[in-house]
């Protein structure tokens, strides 16, 4: 199949769009090229109803009878009633699947995904830099890191002002693409790697500052993220019996020595939150792990050792804070 994105230049929707159509490729094979359209005559030709514009194979998915050809920016209204400048992964999902490239089958999707060591289907956890989303996003986790707590959204918004935005525009996005999570107030329940509340693993920061992970993988990011030296305290979930990690250095200590992570996942949709951060857990051995999968039949993962565990956990958190 060739996909192709019309867009005119400088279009902010644009590079948003590529990276939905990315998502929902999941890895499948297909051309994708983006096209520059410059001119009302060339919006004909293309068949280019306003910009962004998604083609697959030269037809537009998302058409609407009586769309006048144009330059204009384009507005997409999702199913429950929200408007935005580029069709949701999942509709891309939904509209590919004529052509057998939806998203992968059950065993493939989970097998595939599971292990990504940067996570959102290969999109990676570094929000991206337009419309305010990554020095928001670093700004919540620079929050966290410094005080244990959720920013509230009032203190957010000197800085997405300067994008020339509202903090709970920007925050409604992060958490549509799934790099944080809200509550029915619109405030802040997690920050991949943090969470808000309480939860079975606590990191302590030099200087004291303690914070909770949102899974087993997040914490053993945070030290990497924060280049920060860090004792991770979490608890088997069979035994009970404490797992504890001290990172020191940039070298990570286990104990007990035979602990493992598991890593898994409930279902192939949804966001982390929701679907897998309760299924990513130490435990004090293989055999542990091992039986805490048979008593939920539900999850599908994969047992990791240590050095596994720590490579994930840097290659998908490490990244954030760059500049």
């Amino acid at each position: 199949m060739r996909i192709t994105v019309l867009t005119v230049p400088g279009c902010p929707n644009a590079p948003v769009t590529r990276e939905r159509v990315q998502a929902a490729l999941a890895g499948r094979a297909a051309q994708v090229e983006m096209v520059e359209v410059h001119d009302e005559t060339d919006a004909l030709r293309q068949g280019m109803t306003g910009s962004p514009t998604v083609l697959f194979d030269g037809v537009d998915p998302f058409g609407q009878a009586g769309a006048t050809p144009g330059m204009s920016c384009r507005i997409y209204r999702h199913a429950d009633g929200t408007v935005d400048g580029a069709p949701r992964v999942d509709e891309l999902r939904q509209a590919l699947a004529p052509a057998g490239l939806s998203a992968p089958g059950e065993g493939d999707c989970c097998e595939r995904d599971l292990l990504n060591p940067v996570g959102r289907a290969g999109r990676g956890r570094r929000a991206p830099a337009e419309r305010g989303l990554r020095v928001v996003h670093q700004a919540v986790l620079r929050h966290f890191a410094t005080t244990g707590q959720a920013p509230r959204t009032a203190a957010l918004e000197p800085v997405a002002v300067r994008a020339g935005r509202t903090a709970d525009e920007v925050l409604a996005t992060l958490a549509r693409e799934d790099f944080l999570t809200l509550d029915e107030d619109g405030q802040i329940r997690a920050a991949y790697p943090f969470s808000a509340a309480p939860t079975a693993h606590r990191v302590t920061l030099t200087g004291g500052t303690q914070v909770w992970s949102m899974c087993a993988i997040d914490a053993l990011g945070i030290p990497e993220m924060l280049a920060t030296d860090a004792v991770i305290s979490s608890f088997d979930p069979v035994t009970g019996e404490p797992v504890t990690v001290t990172s020191r250095n940039g070298r990570m200590v286990w104990e007990p020595p035979s602990a493992v992570v598991f890593v898994g996942r409930r279902s192939c949709g949804g966001p982390a939150a929701a679907v897998c951060c309760d299924a990513l857990n130490f435990f004090t051995s293989a055999d542990s792990a091992h039986s805490w999968i048979k008593q939920h039949p539900d999850v599908r993962g994969k047992v990791v050792g240590q050095a596994r565990a720590e490579q994930i956990g840097r290659q998908t958190f490490g990244p954030l804070l760059a500049g």
